[in-house]
């Protein structure tokens, strides 16, 4: 093997080693410009006699149908030439891409891990001999009665065996439907953001794609890959052939998975009852001037199209577990994002005249002003989907192309309420219920927004509520209602501050005293004097870690030797991803990480990672778990306090005690396989 070479032009990376030639484009591979430049270089391999070329897409998220056919030349030209095209390093979306439009079949696949054997796409045996139900039996998913049932009840309903055994709840859709697949030799997708190509289904109009039920999926020389409930449906795939003049590639997907995802597809295109009445059968708006009043989107489905629109983002947000839906617009579009584990997923991109639309509409639902543009406003939308209750709270903010909208969705069945369930190990939590059960003093847990501070205290007054106990909250907002706690709300609109609210509280008699957040010396003041004489004082700051809590106390005019009389714990905290257990998988740890953290050379060290699925948005995380650091002030601690340390002196404070460090228990918790190294790195910095 000689010599490696690297040149980076543009956005490919061109590696030659041996006689193989490595050309490593980056982003998307769904624009022209993307899509000239890789030819480009393939161009100037065969200038240079470079004929065997591997295409690494490890950088690559997405592709289109354009970039297919792309590949499909350049592999062409180098065969021609006596080389060949291979392709490497694909993520699972893509690589499942390359199944459903039988571009395996065509271009060498490079991967560790065949990808035949991946469960979204099985492999098919292509024997109609084998019977729907043998295949059922001998996967063990159903017995030789049901079948016997199954048949029986053909005849009488004149219904498909497989829609029987769904209907009857005896099989789940998706195993049917890989068996099905399995017989047919179809393949099986699972329909998401990035398994189709918007260029495509927009060939395809609206209101063809929901009566037949069918989407799009990619077209690559005439072969439309074209999702479908029925892929026996002859005279759909007729139909269609006709309107766009191609072949139809059946691909199997469940029949609810399709019809959502038309929703998503056409989002700038008008909707149909039909359906809304598919989709979202159990949303229903609870109003706020008449919180009793309950109107089901059926009713609602008549009056607009855009009301089908707003409430299937929020119902899928719900049932995806965001944490935050951003609605943005641009100059020729407007994009909808959700937060999910602490980052962002664009999920939809309705046309930018859908745009101002949108934001009406969640105006109304938030009880505020649809005609005042110019300035920020914030309400709250209680809305009641898959059984439960659950409230956002929309914030809108003016820019350049119209209003930016979030709503935050605070849904009390993922909170955590029990501190047991925080994620905490066993000598943490031990150390943090030790605290909250003393009687007096003031307990910080801090971190930056979005680190599950408030999760913290909630799980807390949890865990201390008592009837024998007067817990009184002061909160900006108040995010959950807990039994028997008086909880307050700081109006700042009204003069009503956390520490106005927090002097009041005072004089309420109270054992325990929650602020939601210490901004200011007042506030900081007030809490302190609280905790000095006799109640246990529960809050939050934004700093980095524990000891940070401490020097941003002292900055905001607290006297030391009050702060070191009062505090008695910091709890500093961070989430991190957790690995998709549907697609986690173990590797050795390689010697250079061994030897950067200092771990044992011989032993045989197994971290783990998620390959990417369906089930995580192809990001290989699903989840996320608390890493904590508890700092308990102890006589030492508070000698330190009151000499005003500085931040030097604290640091030494910890290594010189042992305290174990939020990096610390995110990199056991790496070792133990619920994250990633990558993972702890981007969220704690060492």
């Amino acid at each position: 093997m000689s010599a490696t070479e690297e040149h980076i032009k543009a956005e490919i990376m061109h590696t030659q080693i041996g006689v193989m030639t490595y050309l490593a484009p980056k982003g998307v591979l769904s624009n022209e410009s993307g899509i000239a430049e890789l030819h480009e270089s393939v161009n100037e391999c065969l200038q240079a006699f470079e004929t065997q070329i591997v295409i690494d897409l490890a950088k690559v998220q997405r592709l289109n149908s354009a970039a297919l056919e792309s590949l499909l030349d350049i592999q062409e030209k180098l065969v021609k030439v006596g080389g060949w095209l291979k392709v490497a390093q694909l993520n699972s979306l893509i690589r499942e891409i390359f199944y459903i439009t039988d571009f395996a079949e065509y271009v060498c696949m490079v991967e560790p891990e065949a990808g035949n054997d991946n469960e979204y796409y099985p492999k098919t045996s292509g024997d109609n001999k084998l019977r729907l139900g043998d295949i059922l039996v001998e996967r063990g998913l159903i017995t030789e009665a049901r079948i016997s049932e199954a048949i029986r009840l053909q005849k009488k309903l004149d219904k498909r065996m497989g829609q029987i055994i769904i209907d009857k709840g005896w099989v789940s859709e998706n195993d049917v439907l890989t068996a099905l697949a399995q017989q047919l030799s179809v393949p099986f997708v699972s329909l998401r953001t990035g398994i189709y190509d918007p260029d495509i289904v927009e060939q395809l109009d609206v209101e063809t794609a929901t009566r037949l039920k069918v989407l799009p999926l990619f077209k690559v020389r005439g072969a439309l890959s074209l999702a479908t409930a029925d892929p026996q449906a002859i005279h759909s795939f007729d139909e269609i052939e006709e309107r766009l003049n191609c072949r139809v590639r059946p691909v199997l997907a469940r029949r609810e998975d399709i019809l959502k995802t038309i929703n998503e597809a056409y989002a700038g295109d008008r909707y149909t009852a039909e359906l809304i009445t598919e989709i979202d059968e159990d949303f229903e708006v609870i109003e706020n001037t008449t919180p009793d009043d309950y109107s089901t989107i059926d009713e609602m489905a008549a009056e607009s199209p855009v009301i089908n629109l707003v409430n299937s983002i929020i119902q899928r947000a719900v049932h995806d577990g965001a944490s935050d839906i951003h609605i943005e617009p641009s100059r020729t579009k407007s994009r909808v994002r959700y937060r999910i584990d602490g980052v962002l997923y664009e999920v939809m991109t309705p046309k930018s005249e859908l745009h101002a639309a949108l934001v009406s509409r969640l105006k109304v639902m938030a009880n505020l002003d649809i005609a005042e543009r110019r300035i920020p406003q914030d309400g709250r939308i209680q809305v009641h989907t898959q059984g439960r209750s659950v409230d956002l709270r929309f914030s809108s903010l003016p820019g350049l192309f119209g209003e930016k909208i979030v709503l935050r969705v605070l849904d009390k069945n993922q909170a955590i309420l029990d501190v047991n369930k925080l994620g905490m190990t066993d000598d943490n939590l031990s150390c943090f219920k030790e605290l909250l059960e003393r009687s007096h003093g003031l307990i910080l847990v801090t971190g930056p927004t979005g680190s599950g501070k408030t999760t913290s205290l909630y799980a807390a007054l949890n865990y201390l509520n008592s009837i024998e106990k007067n817990i009184v909250t002061i909160e900006d907002p108040v995010e959950y209602q807990v039994e028997i706690v008086n909880q307050n709300e700081v109006k700042n609109k009204i003069g009503l501050t956390f520490a106005k609210v927090l002097k009041h509280v005072l004089r309420q008699d109270p054992d325990i005293i929650m602020v939601g957040e210490i901004r200011e010396r007042e506030t900081a003041e007030i809490a302190v004097q609280a905790a000095l004489t006799g109640h246990l004082v529960l809050s939050t700051l934004h700093t980095n870690d524990s000891v940070g809590a401490i020097t941003r106390m002292i900055d905001m005019g607290i006297e030391p030797y009050l702060l070191s009389s009062a505090l008695i714990g910091v709890v500093a905290q961070r989430l991190v991803r957790m690995i998709c257990p549907s697609c986690k998988t173990s590797f050795l740890a390689p010697p250079d990480v061994i030897a950067h953290y200092g771990w044992d050379s011989q032993a045989n060290i197994r971290l783990h990672k998620g390959r990417g699925c369906p089930e995580c948005y192809d990001s290989g995380y699903k989840g996320r778990l608390g890493v904590h650091e508890m700092l308990q002030a102890d006589e030492a601690l508070q000698k330190l306090v009151i000499s005003n340390p500085s931040r030097d002196e604290l640091t030494s404070y910890l290594m010189e005690n042992k305290v174990r460090t939020l990096f610390d228990d995110a990199l056991d918790r790496s070792l133990e396989g619920s994250t990633t190294l990558e993972e702890v790195s981007r969220v704690i910095s060492n």
